[in-house]
């Protein structure tokens, strides 16, 4: 995202201003509370039919013939994912292949899709998966499938993202999706420098390249959206969807940070709430440090692993940063974002003096600390250029 000319003079003269603005939040995702997965389709897919336990089925369109359906199984229904999907092939008449796969102790199956539905050749990707808690001897099965027309190739993205939206359990709902587990297999990880500090975090070798390749296909998915009215629902998700990616991943580079400024402030008799804001003002004046860099020819987002390592990255891949390393210690976190300003800001709950962010109402209520994470300032301070609360966008992670 473009730090804006206009931007970056305001941030050299810093204001206190106070955000207060209620907005509802996009892109929630379906949760299943008798089977407890849930998934987050891409904006626009509307619910369609089903019996809202165990079949639900969503179409695309008017947008594009595009569809997602979903079933689950009791246990014991099929003997295993392979069963599950040589019985969807057989009834629908599909050819294309299917590969096995662990997600996270579970089985799971990947299966291309290519069928006939009312005269118009389909294709697209399903995926079977075992639901509920790892270890259990029996799980009911998911199975979920995502098609459209053969000739729109550009779909692909949407049902491979669709797919990958979903967390089987709710200890799935920070961990790579089914589809980046499948394509990039968690690897043994390895000690890697994290610019600026003087230690390393333990990350997987594929961690940079699984991270990107998840950035490269969501940003794929929001340029479809362009001037639709669904642009602020297809925003949001975008960051959701890579915050989930990327939250396990750099879960070592959080703890790693942690250690490197915990001698500063364990020497200091702090209150938590003291020590949870000095945390945050020493993590954002690390990622301040950062060199300002763009991915233009790509997804004009820099992945999350490779900014914390290599000390680069924009303004909302560094606000993302930010959060996640905050939220691994236990501060609640966000980031807001402006189509208008062309930025992105980090939001932390924390006590002390600031520019306020406040999204919700009543007891979902919560006034957030604004943090600008391109320009080498105090956490709370930001440009009177952008100060405007009706031009920012809250995107809440949980």
């Amino acid at each position: 995202m473009k730090v804006s000319s206009s931007v970056s003079k305001a941030l050299q003269v810093i204001v206190f201003i106070c955000f207060i603005q209620l907005l509802p939040l996009f892109s929630e995702p379906l949760y299943s509370p008798t089977w407890g997965f849930r998934i987050s389709p891409p904006a626009g897919y509307t619910y369609t039919g089903g019996d809202g336990k165990s079949r639900f089925s969503f179409s695309f369109e008017p947008r594009a013939p595009a569809y997602l359906d979903i079933r689950v199984y009791e246990p014991k229904t099929f003997s295993s994912v392979e069963a599950l999907g040589a019985d969807i092939r057989r009834r629908i008449s599909s050819s294309g292949d299917m590969s096995t796969f662990m997600y996270h102790g579970r089985q799971a199956l990947l299966m291309e899709l290519n069928f006939s539905l009312n005269g118009t050749a389909q294709s697209g990707w399903g995926l079977c998966i075992e639901l509920g808690d790892q270890g259990s001897a029996t799980h009911p099965l998911l199975a979920a499938l995502a098609y459209g027309d053969a000739s729109l190739q550009e779909l692909s993205n949407f049902h491979l993202s669709a797919l990958d939206s979903i967390a089987p359990a709710a200890g799935d709902k920070f961990l790579p999706g089914p589809i980046s587990e499948y394509a990039y297999p968690e690897q043994a990880p390895k000690e890697t420098k994290l610019t600026g500090l003087s230690v390393s975090a333990r990350l997987s070798p594929d961690a940079a390249l699984a991270s990107k390749a998840t950035v490269d296909r969501e940003f794929a998915v929001l340029s479809s959206y362009g001037q639709d009215s669904l642009w602020k629902e297809a925003w949001i998700r975008f960051y959701q969807m890579i915050y989930r990616d990327s939250f396990d991943r750099l879960s070592d580079v959080a703890f790693a940070v942690e250690r490197s400024v915990s001698q500063q402030i364990d020497e200091k008799p702090l209150s938590k709430a003291q020590r949870d804001r000095l945390f945050a003002e020493q993590a954002l004046a690390w990622i301040q440090g950062f060199t300002y860099e763009r991915d233009l020819l790509g997804s004009d987002f820099v992945d999350l692993i490779s900014a914390a390592t290599e000390g680069r990255g924009d303004c909302d891949s560094r606000a993302m940063l930010w959060a996640i390393i905050l939220r691994h210690n236990n501060i609640p976190s966000a980031i807001m974002v402006s189509r208008e300003y062309s930025h992105a800001m980090g939001l932390v709950l924390v006590e002390g003096s600031g520019a306020r962010f406040t999204t919700g109402s009543g007891e979902a209520e919560k006034i957030w600390v604004v943090a600008e994470t391109t320009a080498q300032v105090p956490l709370g301070l930001i440009g009177r250029s952008v100060a405007d609360p009706a031009k920012w966008i809250p995107v809440l992670f949980e």
